[in-house]
């Protein structure tokens, strides 16, 4: 296992995070230790969750595997979305904010919280207020390093801004979703945090499972695209279309011609991106685990991750006329 900085802190993590979605959700205790263990005896010090996992419930799990060795690892969580029934139990307002945050420390048992992000941007929030609240955080002990998932480029630039007007703690890194299938983050927030020093920490590299391969044949009752609700129509608008399923298709030729493990293929690949600082991974149970670690073990080329790269159309550029420079 390598270890990278992460962004432009000395906060050194490993190249894989291990994401805890599923944690009481698809995984009991018993399958968490043990997902829990594999991914430690691999090397892995990073391990991210979100107070809507679950319900609370795998920031609950997660405190308890790591209580016994709590300095050794990086935890890394989030507040945004809904947790309950009133107008005040969603967003990014200092109140719901500052409730959220004691409800993870104690969920997490634990006294702080190494990475906190903000978990997508609040249309109805000042990010003043926001990144005020961050900042306070950090003052007091709380939280160690601030991040933003599923901004857009222009505001984690707005919120880079903010920070250096009011001296506030330092942004450190972002989490977009990137993988094979969903690219949009190579067009300006790849090259935006190269060029800012943050770090990024991806989700979602095997596209919800698409990359697998397990969807061909068949798709699973209990898979992410067969879940009822929003849920499952959401993962269905963003992934189900002719052009993905061709690009799945050559995919999937290419891993088995080349006797590559699909789920360590995808991983690699994502993980093949200079501005990457670790994916995050994620399993209901063993069998989906060790693949998925076993991805630090390719050596991803930079002509083997333009081979697969082809497989996908890429992002349209942000600039203009790029063929006069």
């Amino acid at each position: 296992m390598q270890y990278n900085r992460l962004g432009n802190s000395g906060l050194k993590v490993s190249s894989l995070c291990l994401g805890t979605m599923t944690f009481g959700d698809g995984a009991d205790m018993d399958m968490c230790k043990k997902l829990y263990t594999l991914s430690r005896d691999k090397g892995i010090n990073f391990f991210d969750c979100a107070n809507v996992y679950a319900k609370g419930e795998s920031e609950r799990i997660l405190g308890k595997l790591v209580h016994e060795h709590r300095d050794q690892v990086v935890l890394s969580t989030k507040a945004f979305f809904p947790t309950g029934d009133t107008i005040n139990d969603r967003g990014l307002s200092r109140l719901h904010l500052t409730k959220e945050l004691e409800k993870s420390l104690k969920r997490l048992n634990t006294h702080y919280i190494d990475v906190y992000y903000l978990h997508s941007f609040d249309k109805e929030t000042p990010l003043e207020e926001s990144l005020s609240t961050l900042n306070d955080f950090i003052r007091q002990g709380k939280v160690l390093y601030i991040g933003l998932s599923n901004f857009a480029a222009w505001q984690v630039m707005k919120a880079l801004s903010l920070t250096i007007q009011f001296n506030y703690d330092p942004i450190t890194c972002i989490q977009p979703m990137y993988n094979l299938l969903k690219r949009q983050c190579e067009s300006e927030i790849l090259p935006m945090a190269h060029g800012e020093r943050l770090g990024v920490v991806p989700y979602s590299p095997l596209a919800g499972g698409l990359l697998t391969g397990k969807y061909l044949k068949a798709r699973p009752s209990d898979g992410r695209f067969e879940r009822s609700g929003k849920m499952g129509e959401m993962y269905q608008r963003r992934y189900l279309n002719e052009v993905n399923e061709l690009a799945l298709k050559k995919f999937l030729k290419f891993a088995e011609e080349n006797n590559f493990n699909p789920v360590s293929l995808a991983i690699a690949w994502v993980n093949g991106h200079d501005s990457i600082t670790c994916p995050i991974i994620g399993a209901r149970n063993e069998e989906q685990l060790k693949p998925a670690l076993e991805s630090i073990a390719i050596d991803m080329t930079r002509d083997l991750r333009n081979e697969i790269s082809g497989f996908s159309l890429a992002p349209a550029i942000a600039t203009d006329r790029t063929e006069e420079v």
